[in-house]
């Protein structure tokens, strides 16, 4: 077990590289099982996540190997049909094989998903939609069994936009007889990342982008490469990381366009904000102005970016609300960040943060992802040692995040411990 130390205080300035994107990545590996072949996928990230994806491919017989950015993954030969409960308890994007398993083999057995311990996730809308594409599905203990002889075109309407099941779907949809419509698709851009990947494979897709996807059944498809889009959230973490500390810090690999609902909010925090290509430069303010954030589906601000912004705001010189819309449930940084000394109250799925920018170190422990990097945020410019338990956490997510600090000058460490 590990742990961050972390001595707050200086200033972040420089450079620092932005990896492929961990949300991207989980949907194009479980992609492959849709042709026999191999695959390469270049600008991948070294993390927990992708480990995982790849002893689930490996255990259903697919050849994975991963030589620096590099995973090859061979199709080839796939002879388990089966996600087990061991593998899907550390990560809820193992659904993610549920629609290519049925799509090719006409047959899964899923254990229904773990990962972060916060919310209620529509599993729901995954069942629902591949019943409408003919599956027959039952839950037996603890398990999704579907089959279904082939897959047939149907009209899927989300009451919400959903990105694992518009992103599941999707994969079902491509090999399904006749055409499909998804209505109030998810149009993040790992969905439309996803969407280009399986037209690369020869998928007929329209409306890639948009809120409405129609897909025409192929009868077979193969195998392509292709490099991992750039992690917006990653970058936004790191953005916040610069504006926190008062520094000025430039994020090489970005795609800037799939972050304007962040880059907005912090030009009205009172960063200054420069792009070139696909790179961005933040310069902190010397006061940090409070500023309202509600979460919302793309092109809206984040619900990833839910915790980093709150730590930000217990700098800013006011009060700010901060609303997560997409979950009524993820708070659990928040007495957290109160024990380093932060003022935030939250009720429901909402939290008002009284800024004064004055936080105190003290040991903190991480409950999923997000919140592993509110606490190391907090952490930066809190006075005297911060320690941040449990970071397994933020290895599912964050590439080597103390290494890309440490370049930017943050006094951060990685020290193993027995602690829980």
């Amino acid at each position: 077990m590990d742990k961050f130390v972390i001595h707050g205080g200086p200033k972040l300035n420089g450079q620092a590289t932005i990896s492929g994107a961990k949300n991207a990545l989980l949907a194009l590996m479980p992609a492959t099982i849709l042709a026999p072949g191999k695959f390469t996928l270049d600008n991948t990230p070294d993390l927990r996540d992708v480990k995982t994806m790849s002893q689930l491919l490996e255990i259903m017989g697919l050849g994975v190997s991963l030589t620096g950015k590099r995973l090859r993954i061979d199709s080839s030969t796939i002879n388990k049909f089966e996600a087990p409960y061991e593998q899907v308890k550390k990560m809820r994007a193992s659904i993610y094989v549920l629609g290519p398993l049925l799509a090719r083999y006409g047959e899964a057995r899923v254990s229904l998903p773990g990962g972060c311990a916060w919310g209620p996730r529509p599993v729901n809308f995954h069942i629902e939609g591949m019943k409408k594409l003919g599956a027959e599905i039952n839950i037996e203990h603890g398990y999704i069994i579907a089959k279904a002889n082939k897959l047939k075109g149907a009209r899927i309407s989300f009451d919400t936009p959903s990105v694992g099941a518009t992103g599941n779907l999707l994969m079902a949809a491509v090999l399904a007889k006749g055409e499909t419509f998804i209505e109030n698709a998810a149009m993040e851009p790992e969905i439309n990342q996803l969407a280009q990947f399986l037209k690369k494979m020869g998928a007929k897709i329209n409306g890639i982008g948009t809120k409405r996807l129609s897909i025409e059944g192929v009868d077979e498809l193969k195998p392509v490469n292709a490099a991992t889009i750039p992690d917006r959230i990653e970058a936004g973490t790191f953005l916040v990381a610069g504006a926190i500390t008062g520094g000025t810090v430039t994020l090489k690999n970005c795609i800037p366009d799939h972050m304007n609902a962040v880059l907005s909010k912090l030009e009205q925090a009172g960063c200054t904000i420069n792009i070139e290509h696909s790179s961005i430069t933040l310069k902190a303010p010397s006061t940090l102005e409070p500023v309202d954030v509600t979460t919302d589906v793309y092109p809206g601000f984040p619900t990833d970016m839910q915790a980093q912004w709150i730590a930000l705001m217990c700098k800013a010189k006011g009060t700010s609300v901060i609303t997560d819309s997409i979950f009524v449930d993820r708070f659990k940084h928040v007495p957290e960040l109160n024990r380093l000394g932060a003022h935030v109250e939250t009720e429901d799925n909402i939290a008002v943060v009284r800024g004064n920018g004055k936080l105190k170190g003290a040991k903190v422990m991480s409950t999923d992802l997000r919140a592993s990097a509110s606490l190391i945020l907090a952490g930066l410019i809190a006075d005297g040692t911060t320690e941040v338990l449990r970071v397994y956490h933020i290895d599912r997510g964050y590439e080597s995040i103390e290494k890309k600090l440490q370049q930017l000058g943050a006094q951060i460490e990685r020290v193993q411990t027995e602690e829980f």
